[in-house]
This record gives C-alpha cells, sequence and structure tokens, in this order.
C-alpha cells in the first residue's frame, strides 16, 4: 500500500496515521455500523461469529473466541487454565504491561525472564533456570511483529508440564517455521487496538485455542461464566466483543495480508538504505530469524552511544515522528517492586530499553516519508556522532 509517486519529500511523517488507513474503506465501515444500529444487536451476533471464523482460519486454529481487549484476552487464557495464588508464570520483562499485568490481577507470580537481543524475544535458553515446582506457564510474545522461537519454547514446556500462552497482540500473520502465529500454543491472544496491524476504531480482542474443552471454557468466561443464559458454572468477567468493532474488523480481514505486505516492503527498504549508511556504527538493524515471517508492526532501530534520547528529539523538531517501545522494562516498574527483581539482573533487556527507536512503518506510508525519515536520522546522528568524536 506504499506509494511511490510522492517526488517533493514531505516535511512531516507521522508515526501512525490511522485515518490514512481506514480512509479507503470509510463508506463499507460507515454503511454496515449504519445497519447494525439499524437492527439493534450491537453484543454478538453474526458478525462476531463472522470474525471469529476469519481469524481462526487465518490462524489455523479450529477455534477463536472475542473478547473486548487484548488485555482481557490474555487475562481470560490465565483464567481457563486456573492459573492464580501460588503460581508463578514465566514472561518477558521487555513488553507490554498487560504481559505481565494479567498474571499479578489473579494473585499469580510474574517471573521475568531476560530477552535475546537480537530479536527482542524471550531468550528459551534462559527459561531453564526461572521454573520452580510453582511454575504453571510461560507467555512468549512476539514483539513487534516477529515469533519468539516457539519450538524451543514449547519443548521446554512440554518437558515440564507447562501450558504455552502466546501473546500475539502485534502479530497477526506472523509465522515461526511456517507455522501461523496463535497456532503453536494452548491459547493465542490478539489485540485489535487501533494501532495493531489489524486495528479495530477502539479496543478488542481475541484468544484462539485448539482443544474445544479449552474453546468452551474461554467463550464462558468472556461472558460471565456463563451458559446457557443466567445459568453460571464458572466465575467469568465481561469481556465481550462489540458487534461495531467485530464488523469493521471483518472488512478489515480482507487485507491484513495486503497490510502486512507493505510493511515488509517498507522494512526492507529501511534495510537497504540503513544497511548502507554511512552512520552503521551508530546503528543497529531490526532482522527477520531464519524460518520467520516477520510483519514488522513496529520497526524497531537501536541507537548506540547513548544517543537515543537525543536523536529522537531532534527528529521530532524536524517534524518525524517516532516512539520508545519500551523505556522502563516491567521488572524495573514501581509496582512490581515487590517481585525483588534487581536492576541489572536482566541485562539485555534494560540495553534495549535504552537504546531502541521505532520508525513510522505503517503500511500507508509513502516512499517520500520513508526517505524522509531515514535522511532526518541520518543527518541527526552525523551531527551527533561529529559532536561525541570532538
Amino acid at each position: 500500500m506504499q506509494s511511490g509517486k510522492d517526488s517533493v519529500a514531505p516535511s512531516n511523517v507521522p508515526l501512525l496515521d490511522v485515518g490514512r488507513g481506514n480512509a479507503p474503506i470509510r463508506e463499507r465501515f460507515l454503511q454496515r455500523i449504519a445497519e447494525i444500529y439499524d437492527q439493534g444487536c450491537f453484543i454478538g451476533g453474526p458478525d462476531c461469529k463472522e470474525l471469529e471464523r476469519l481469524v481462526a482460519e487465518a490462524c489455523g486454529v479450529e477455534y477463536a473466541i472475542g473478547c473486548a481487549s487484548g488485555s482481557d484476552a490474555l487475562l481470560l487464557a490465565l483464567m481457563a487454565f486456573d492459573i492464580g495464588h501460588g503460581d508463578e508464570v514465566i514472561v518477558p520483562s521487555f513488553t507490554f504491561f498487560a504481559t505481565a499485568s494479567a498474571v499479578a490481577r489473579l494473585g499469580a507470580r510474574p517471573v521475568f525472564v531476560d530477552i535475546d537481543p537480537v530479536s527482542f524475544n524471550i531468550n528459551p535458553e534462559l527459561i531453564h533456570k526461572h521454573i520452580t515446582p510453582r511454575t504453571r506457564a510461560i507467555i512468549p510474545v512476539h514483539l513487534f511483529g516477529q515469533c519468539a522461537d516457539m519450538n524451543a519454547i514449547n519443548e521446554i514446556a512440554q518437558r515440564y508440564g507447562l501450558v504455552v500462552i502466546e501473546d500475539a497482540a502485534q502479530a497477526i500473520g506472523a509465522q515461526h517455521a511456517a507455522q501461523p502465529a496463535c497456532s503453536m500454543s494452548d491459547v493465542g491472544c490478539l489485540s485489535f487496538y487501533p494501532t495493531k496491524n489489524l486495528g479495530g476504531c477502539g479496543d478488542g480482542g481475541m484468544v484462539t485455542a485448539r482443544d474445544a474443552d479449552v474453546a468452551d471454557r474461554l467463550r464462558k468466561l468472556a461472558n460471565h461464566g456463563m451458559h446457557p443464559r443466567y445459568h453460571h458454572s464458572l466465575i467469568g468477567i465481561n469481556s465481550r466483543l462489540d458487534t461495531f468493532q467485530a464488523a469493521m474488523l471483518a472488512i478489515k480481514m480482507e487485507f491484513v495480508e495486503q497490510y502486512a505486505d507493505a510493511r515488509r516492503a517498507n522494512a526492507a527498504r529501511y534495510q537497504s538504505r540503513l544497511g548502507a549508511s554511512k552512520m552503521a556504527e551508530w546503528l543497529e538493524l531490526p532482522s527477520e530469524s531464519e524460518g520467520n515471517h516477520h510483519v514488522w508492526n513496529q520497526f524497531t532501530i537501536r541507537v548506540k552511544g547513548g544517543l537515543r534520547d537525543r536523536v529522537r528529539e531532534d527528529m521530532r523538531q524536524a517534524g518525524v515522528g517516532s516512539e520508545v517501545y519500551y523505556p522502563i522494562p516491567l521488572h524495573l516498574q514501581e509496582c512490581f517492586q515487590y517481585l525483588g527483581v534487581r536492576h541489572g539482573s536482566l541485562p539485555q533487556t534494560e540495553k534495549a530499553a535504552a537504546e531502541v527507536l521505532s520508525l513510522p512503518i505503517f503500511p500507508e506510508l509513502t516512499a517520500a516519508e520513508l526517505d524522509r525519515a531515514i535522511d532526518v536520522l541520518e543527518s541527526t546522528l552525523a551531527r551527533m556522532s561529529q559532536t561525541a568524536a570532538a
């Protein structure tokens, strides 16, 4: 969806442009919303069932259950296996807050494991030493659109009898060893937050499952533990996907591969130009691990030499958007200090948090905008590297 027609360099380049992405299908959205409005079916119904069918098919699983958000998807996944007080769940610290907060909300203990410095995903080689008799589950996060090493993680889980829950909030359409994200575990979790590769017009999420009993449990838990109506076999929560969101997402499912292809093309252009940059000594580019299909929810570089924050500010002043995902690792967040994880205990996570910078990569980004972002980044680094060398 990238356009190469722009010959004049734009003065401003946004990190994201959700409105631009939704514009081509605006009339379809509005027509379907009007139909639902007139029908009055705002929760559940055919649109939700159709989206669940489309997502299950795309993820290569039998079951998909809509819920209110990606955060709730993680919570429901843990609840489906009765994970709670006294249990431990292995998670990365370099991820969005919801990965660990879902564990803590149920009274279980998040156990933070360091990342692989290249992929930014949890390092399977470090998981073993964190397993105890209380360990119940592993939540690998497919960060920035690239799957974690699920073969290695599943081997560990099988050896110790652990549940595996994929946090694929950023990775619909990604693959590891030709297997889709959300198909390689007991439960997969997706987010439809507007900035995701499949983004709605508000919050929304989905859980996937391969097992019928697990799927049935997930569906009940998302609806107050209720089935049939007013019969509650479980203590669930209210986490249902709105029909408006489901309808809009079902329309966008037609384009989800096209969106991913455009992101991959943008990533390739970044790689080509920045890989040949004279500023390579100050930059480390992201990569696609062997056997993976990366969908590039983010294009996240490392800025070395302690220059990241200065580079970001200079780019902002030049009109180029960027973001830091994530500036404070979870194990150093105030709310998790009770866990007693010391500063320095996850060195790769802490190093990444100090260096990462995500650049614009949304599907509708034009070639001129992308080149402008690169030009500003290179000129900013050139100035700063001269200052550092002086």
